[in-house]
């Protein structure tokens, strides 16, 4: 298939291997460990595992899984509020399809809509604009969340609204920003990394320059990815090949579909109905500053949190459940105590099994449920 086989070439494929244990064995061997670089989104650990990419490669070279998937770090008492919320009178609650199983404290949003609250499943905000417009004696919601890469079309869903002056419409905003994070990442003393594999949808949006303080700031270089095998590898190869030859920088394997400066119209849109939020909590990685987003106070009247009284509380992650060890980067997820065990994507405990781009669901639809093997001879 055209502009897809070219990305899953075998040769090429072992060429850049063989190059990649070059370099890992020359730079492990004068660190004297394992070289960890991060995959910081969720698309790219499927593609790892759905590729057998992690073991094609060297032992020298430890793959850390981040925590770019927008719907593992919602915490429990935001899906709380939109359990709440769905369970008003007369609220139609709209959300994508991976956050109906995510468990609350209490439920998931599965189990409110099965006894009886009205939330539906949508593929975009502009079906819930949709269903606002064909019950115009119903509140409809929209539960908004991602990092950048969904944040633009949730945007210009408010622009449509406001447009056509749609009043029973709003967002329950939950759109995370992925520079906080890693900056949190970075911060945080458990974790050593080498370098990073950059996230391809998000850098669509807001381009390679906003990731110029990982290499300045942190002495890191990092590199934005694609999500064919080809992609993964290249990425790889060029973060080794950077330490190697002693730079550290921001390069682009994704040239194809990113650009340096980003998409103009997206953030546009973005800066036009949003303003960044002075703290927001992650599941895992506890309150961080200026890392959400929430409308502006020109838009207003689409904002869920100004239109209705929310319990807006906080709520601890269940104790038998790892995920925020695991969107650190810290654990992994076999090494979680009920992973592939009391916690499955069927009965999922925790948000990292229950979304398609979480690392617990992508070991468990590969049959990681151990440890693996590599492991078990090196111990």
């Amino acid at each position: 298939m055209k502009y897809v086989d070219e990305f899953r070439n075998p040769e090429t494929a072992q060429a850049l291997l063989q190059e990649i244990e070059l370099l890992g064995n020359q730079l492990s061997g004068s660190k004297g460990r394992q070289i960890k670089l991060m995959e910081i989104c969720g698309g790219h650990t499927h593609a790892i595992f759905k590729y057998g990419i992690e073991d094609l490669l060297s032992d020298s070279i430890e793959l850390i899984h981040g925590p770019g998937c927008p719907v593992c770090v919602m915490p429990r008492g935001r899906l709380d509020d939109a359990i709440a919320l769905a369970e008003m009178p007369d609220v139609i609650l709209t959300t994508f399809g991976d956050t109906m199983r995510v468990p609350g404290s209490k439920k998931s949003l599965l189990q409110a809509k099965a006894i009886g609250a009205d939330i539906r499943m949508v593929y975009s905000p502009l079906d819930a604009l949709k269903i606002a417009r064909e019950n115009p004696d119903k509140e409809v919601v929209f539960l908004a969340l991602g990092f950048e890469t969904t944040a633009p079309s949730t945007a210009l869903t408010v622009l449509q609204a406001a447009a056509e002056n749609i009043q029973n419409f709003s967002l329950f905003a939950n759109h995370v920003l992925v520079i906080p994070a890693l900056q949190a990442l970075l911060d945080n003393p458990d974790l050593q990394l080498d370098g990073f594999v950059g996230p391809g949808h998000v850098s669509m949006v807001i381009g390679c320059n906003p990731y110029k303080f990982i290499a300045a700031e942190y002495g890191k270089p990092i590199v934005v990815s694609g999500f064919e095998p080809l992609d993964i590898l290249q990425s790889i190869w060029m973060v080794l090949k950077q330490m190697v030859e002693g730079r550290c920088e921001v390069e682009n394997q994704y040239s194809r579909l990113v650009k340096p400066e980003g998409n103009p119209i997206a953030l546009n849109a973005m800066k036009t109905v949003f303003e960044v939020r002075e703290q927001f909590e992650w599941r895992g990685l506890g309150e961080i500053p200026a890392s959400g987003l929430k409308l502006r106070s020109a838009y207003a009247q689409f904002d869920a949190e100004a239109k209705f009284v929310l319990p807006n509380a906080k709520v601890a992650d269940s104790k038998a459940c790892q995920c925020g060890q695991i969107l650190k980067g810290v654990m992994k997820p076999w090494q979680c105590k009920v992973f592939g065990t009391a916690c499955t994507p069927e009965n999922p405990i925790g948000t990292c099994m229950v979304s398609s781009e979480g690392a617990c669901a992508a070991y468990y639809k590969y049959g990681r449920l151990s440890i693996p093997k590599m492991l078990v001879k090196s111990h």
